[in-house]
């Protein structure tokens, strides 16, 4: 259970504050429901139901400085996920989006900067949705970690390099 001014994130939408948790009725009865407010973006709000476990189950705790550090010690040990055949890539990538597990986003977003390297090299570019993938993951993990460490999001590829 979350408690009203805690910091979440929530799917792939990034952080988010449980501003309240009250019953609303949006299908013709009362339905207790999370109320989230994304804090990069104030037009939006999430209503998600206590009872829904599927929807629950989106929201995740956000981390804290020492699991964001125990993170990164780890990224230069993350294997590469590259998959060769596009369809397959593309639905692999997809998931690992709206599962939004911190360390596969780490292995998505060091995967796709090792192959956009590699291409590089070849004078070509990451498909466009490859690049999609990665500045979603990007968003997902730099906004987590520039929340919870305190910084601006443009300083967290410094932190991070810091820390490895």
């Amino acid at each position: 259970m979350y408690n009203v001014n805690d910091a979440v994130v929530y799917a792939s939408y990034g952080v988010c504050v449980i501003s309240a948790i009250e019953e609303r009725d949006f299908s013709g009865e009362n339905i207790e429901y999370y109320i989230l407010q994304p804090v990069g973006d104030k037009k939006n709000t999430f209503y998600v139901p206590t009872s829904n476990s599927a929807l629950k189950d989106k929201i995740r705790s956000i981390y804290s400085r020492k699991e964001i550090d125990d993170l990164i010690s780890m990224m230069s040990d993350e294997y590469c996920i590259w998959i060769d055949n596009d369809f397959q890539r593309k639905e692999e990538y997809k998931k690992i989006i709206e599962n939004g597990d911190r360390l596969q986003l780490i292995r998505l977003i060091k995967t796709l900067y090792e192959k956009n390297i590699e291409l590089n090299k070849q004078h070509k570019k990451l498909r466009s949705a490859d690049e999609k993938f990665l500045r979603d993951a990007e968003n997902m993990i730099y906004d987590e970690f520039a929340y919870s460490l305190s910084i601006p999001r443009e300083k967290v590829v410094d932190y991070i390099k810091q820390h490895i």
